[in-house]
């Protein structure tokens, strides 16, 4: 009895939030199909999912021009070993999350070996630098989106496109009862409770955290009665986190992990800009978005980002739902100021909350990473009928 063969698949992420939607999308289509065999660009989550690393997200996850400097020579270095992967491996199926600028290169190269690619959550391109939409049609076989909106710009451009609904709607679960969380914490329950989200990175860490730990005794001058918590990102060890905190009056409760849960027990969120926006509306707890980079960098962005917003949570719901602190608004004064208006204006916090949960309806319905494996085992299907 003659037995098949496995089907290499090369999967790239170059961020932490790629590396979770990535594992969550290899899962459903090993359970669809267990003769895959998954290669390629990822972080511990894809590891432990089945693939089977190439290279490690951290030697490729930036933030800002200024950083892609710095690790220009490892990037190229993924780069040459990937183009080696296409030589030696032949994969039957490239698929690409996000990460547009090394991607798109990339997808260039398996254009040339007659490799398909599916392009799994899209490059931002509807945001900023348009033109490279033409790229996509060139080289990407199909695209799947987790936003409502990408859909119809995608297909405007003919492209063929599917929506997904957004992963995060699977993969966003407490652990911990309120009661627990307030325990384990060591918090107190029934006090108003700010979460510290400043990024997963230490480089965002590094520029949005001193301007959040600088406004906290201003805070609480005006409200005697609040805790503030920081729940510190998988990977990253909280005894830097305690070393750039110091010793200052207001006490920060400093915890590994359990973001999700800090969330769901927060009334208000001081959040980076990013996936973690979309987190938090997804919980529906109301926030501040922070978002500050390198002055050359934010020059450029404001001289190619074509949308009004920055935040993640406002891009989906077509308007400010989240006041945003950018650049230099980014400072213990602004914080200070935002966090009053809101956190003493009951109103504010129940409309925030209303507009969330807008937010999370747009973001279509569970299933997201079964329905994009489904169309990636479609093509799959189709790429062996043709053998």
């Amino acid at each position: 009895m003659k037995t098949e063969k496995e089907i290499k698949i090369l999967i790239i992420a170059g961020e932490a939030s790629g590396d979770l939607h990535g594992s969550c999308l290899v899962k459903e289509l090993l359970a669809l199909n267990p003769r895959l065999r998954f290669y390629g660009v990822g972080g511990e989550k894809m590891r432990s999912a089945g693939v089977n690393l190439v290279a490690d997200i951290n030697d490729m996850a930036v933030v800002g021009i200024t950083e892609v400097f710095l690790k220009l020579r490892k990037i190229y270095g993924v780069y040459q070993r990937l183009k080696k992967f296409l030589a030696t491996d032949h994969p039957a199926l490239i698929i690409l999350i996000d990460y547009p600028d090394f991607n798109l290169l990339f997808a260039r190269a398996a254009k040339k070996k007659d490799i398909p690619v599916v392009y799994y959550i899209s490059p931002q391109v509807w945001a900023w630098r348009k033109r490279r939409i033409r790229r996509i049609a060139r080289l990407i076989k199909k695209m799947i989106v987790i936003f409502p909106f990408e859909k119809k710009f995608y297909q405007q451009a003919n492209i063929d496109v599917e929506f997904a609904g957004h992963p995060l709607l699977d993969s966003i679960r407490p652990h911990l009862s309120r009661s627990e969380a307030f325990h384990q914490f060591a918090l107190t329950p029934g006090m108003l409770t700010i979460g510290l989200l400043p990024g997963s990175r230490m480089s965002e860490i590094r520029r949005h955290l001193p301007p959040m730990v600088k406004a906290l005794p201003q805070i609480t001058k005006h409200l005697t009665s609040v805790q503030f918590i920081f729940p510190v990102a998988p990977g990253l060890d909280s005894r830097n986190i305690e070393q750039m905190v110091g010793s200052q009056e207001t006490t920060i409760r400093i915890v590994d992990d359990n973001i999700y849960d800090v969330m769901k027990i927060a009334d208000l969120l001081l959040v980076a800009s990013g996936t973690a926006t979309v987190e938090a509306a997804i919980i529906g707890t109301p926030m501040i978005v922070l978002y500050r980079v390198s002055s050359i960098t934010y020059l450029l962005g404001k001289l190619l980002i074509k949308v009004k917003n920055i935040g993640m949570v406002n891009i989906i719901a077509g308007k400010t739902v989240a006041p945003e602190l950018i650049q230099k608004d980014l400072n213990p004064e602004q914080i200070t100021s935002t966090v009053l208006k809101i956190v003493q204006n009951p109103s504010t916090l129940k409309e925030m909350k209303k507009e969330l949960i807008k937010v999370k309806e747009k973001l279509g319905d569970p299933g997201a990473s079964l329905r994009a494996a489904r169309v990636i085992n479609e093509i799959l299907q189709q790429y062996k009928n043709d053998e």
